[in-house]
């Protein structure tokens, strides 16, 4: 973390001019992201302990109103009490609407866009959920680049899709070198296949899902040994994801373990996926 960090510089009054980015459409719930902060405070939990002085996360794009980022910053205090969550977002009206919820120094809301504005400090979390999608494919490598350059050492991108309650979501995890991973995660109730994901591929992804591509050939494994674990659904659909992660642990390079699979997840290297 930059040793010039100061808390009163994510104040509310402070001011970025010319953000990069366009408006989102700004769709928001309550508990929209709760499978995807579930997973940053695991993989991100031991780093936050670790992190000299306050460390910073972002939520980049909350939309129209601030629920993600008031339960973003909830979910990492209970990990780190002292962390520095910042809502950004492009569009004026809704950093204004968004004040009223601020808690300085934990919560606190500015205008921006990928240029992240932090005063001088690099982020440990930046989380860009639903960001993207309108943007053309073609721009996802330069926003990554410039979202990951603003980074601390150690620090994690999170940059995906989910359903408008939160149900299914894909999502990439990158460091500070690029993507890592990438993670499916449902509601497994009334999952009829986990190809019913490839709707909420993240940008980089959703255009490749056509036969003779990774993340296509990933998704038509899944859904056979999704078929082949049926007689697990006697246990619950928790028990038969997870046989079904497990089958497919023999032929792709997954990087979780079971009890991530039981949480209704899967994470896969980057690099068996890539276009």
């Amino acid at each position: 973390m930059a040793a010039s960090f100061d808390p009163g510089a994510f104040g509310t009054t402070a001011r970025t001019a010319r953000p990069v980015g366009t408006v989102t459409r700004g769709t928001t719930n309550t508990n929209r992201l709760r499978r995807m902060d579930r997973w940053i405070v695991h993989a991100l939990g031991p780093r936050l302990l670790r992190a000299d002085g306050p460390p910073v996360a972002v939520d980049l794009g909350y939309g129209a109103a601030p629920w993600t980022a008031v339960e973003l910053a909830g979910r990492l205090a209970a990990v780190r009490p002292d962390v520095r969550t910042v809502g950004i977002e492009i569009e004026p009206a809704r950093v204004a609407a968004a004040l009223p919820y601020a808690r300085p120094p934990g919560l606190t809301f500015r205008r921006g866009g990928f240029e992240v504005p932090l005063d001088g400090a690099d982020a440990l979390l930046i989380r860009a959920a639903n960001v993207l999608r309108q943007y053309e494919e073609e721009a996802v490598e330069a926003v990554w680049q410039r979202l990951c350059a603003r980074l601390a050492p150690g620090g994690l991108l999170v940059e995906g899709t989910c359903d408008e309650v939160g149900r299914r979501h894909v999502w990439v995890a990158l460091g500070p070198e690029g993507p890592r991973t990438v993670t499916f995660a449902a509601r497994l109730a009334g999952l009829e296949r986990p190809s019913d994901l490839a709707e909420r591929l993240p940008k980089a992804l959703i255009h490749h899902n056509v036969p003779g591509r990774p993340v296509h050939a990933f998704l038509a494994d899944f859904d056979r040994a999704w078929a082949a674990a049926a007689p697990y659904g006697a246990f619950g659909a928790r028990q038969r994801w997870a046989a079904a992660c497990a089958a497919l642990a023999g032929r792709w390079p997954l990087t979780d373990s079971p009890r991530r699979w039981r949480q209704g997840e899967v994470t896969v290297a980057w690099a068996a996926l890539a276009p």
